[in-house]
């Protein structure tokens, strides 16, 4: 695999120009809440310090734990950009008014998809990468036990995977929500939680970040997890036995988005990080940590493991509906006292 590296100095020199103009290197600070990689999360907040001089204090959850805590500071906000994490939070949070309306003046460069995320939040939230829904599984651990590899959702369900899956809290994680608004979508409220109730039947553990069930599987803690494709493909370049599944149902996606926090206390470098954070370059950076999403700005680099979007069946996902306050705090309700309590 190539893998294309942004040099540091070239990142300096071309980070410089952001929109039609200069920022100029400029004091200050910003409180940066991220929901991607813990390893991304550093290197976005490391190079934006090098290249405005800003310092950055950023903290790393997963999305749904930090749409909690966004709206728990609402009366006194202490974090200025929320960057990264599904975009069904974000656009709840748009619509509960926990984020600020900006037009970027880097949006001319984006790809449709991350617009559209945009429109659909009254430019509260802007599309910065995309990825597809999926699983992958420990290959090893799956001979040792003699198990059929799986390659639909409904295969999951089999008895014989009993104790061999893991997934996130839909409660805590953007990538479990995401399974669980992919599974209405795909085969209907009913039979989506008649899924969700066969899945937990076989899941060993429930975990707090949704990244986590694949590293588990990584690290031969657990045989399969239920991840966004990318984290998967991470695993799986990084020399670990992991095979990468695209259902073949289909799938639903995510538009991993952006965020300026409404009150935020350093409104200016809040704005100069957002258009930062949309260029071709700062894109790039995803490139020195693995990250296999695709990016927002057309002119960004993929890179050549990242799963290819056009041959995996994505289903039409309902960003506006599933990423409605009333519709999220409905399923998740309905996922708490339907399927959390059941026995296992």
């Amino acid at each position: 695999m190539v893998m294309l590296k942004v040099r540091s100095k070239l990142l300096l020199g071309a980070l410089s120009l952001v929109a039609s103009g200069t920022m100029a290197q400029a004091d200050g600070k910003l409180s940066l809440y991220c929901s991607a990689q813990e390893d991304w999360c550093q290197l976005m907040a490391r190079s934006f310090e090098d290249a405005t001089g800003i310092d950055v204090n950023m903290s790393r959850k997963s999305s749904g734990e930090t749409f909690a805590q966004v709206k728990a500071e609402s009366v006194n906000p202490k974090g200025d950009v929320w960057w990264g994490g599904t975009g069904d939070p974000h656009l709840q949070a748009a619509e509960e008014n926990l984020t600020e309306a900006y037009v970027s003046p880097m949006r001319d460069q984006l790809h449709d998809w991350a617009i559209s995320q945009a429109t659909s939040a009254n430019d509260k939230t802007i599309g910065i990468y995309s990825g597809a829904l999926g699983y992958g599984y420990n290959a090893d651990i799956l001979a040792a036990n003699n198990l059929p590899a799986p390659a639909c959702w409904k295969d999951l369900l089999k008895p014989e995977y009993k104790g061999h899956v893991q997934m996130a809290n839909p409660n805590s994680s953007g990538t479990a929500y995401t399974t669980l608004a992919t599974m209405v979508q795909l085969f209907g409220e009913d039979d989506g939680f008649d899924f969700m109730k066969g899945l937990h039947t076989n899941v060993n553990q429930y975990t707090k970040s949704g990244s986590a069930p694949i590293k588990a599987a990584a690290r031969g803690e657990n045989t399969i997890g239920i991840v966004f494709m990318h984290d998967a493909v991470k695993q799986a370049v990084s020399g670990f036995p992991i095979t990468v599944v695209a259902p073949c149902e289909g799938t639903g996606y995510e538009i991993g988005s952006m965020s300026i926090i409404s009150g935020a206390r350093n409104m200016e470098n809040a704005k100069k990080f957002y258009d930062w954070a949309l260029s071709a370059e700062a894109q790039n950076l995803a490139l020195e940590v693995n990250a296999f999403q695709v990016p927002s700005n057309k002119g960004a680099n993929t890179s050549e493991s990242a799963p290819d979007m056009s041959s995996i069946t994505l289903i039409d996902y309902d960003f506006s509906k599933f990423g409605s306050s009333d519709e999220r705090k409905r399923l998740l309700q309905k996922w708490d006292n339907d399927v959390s309590v059941l026995p296992q």
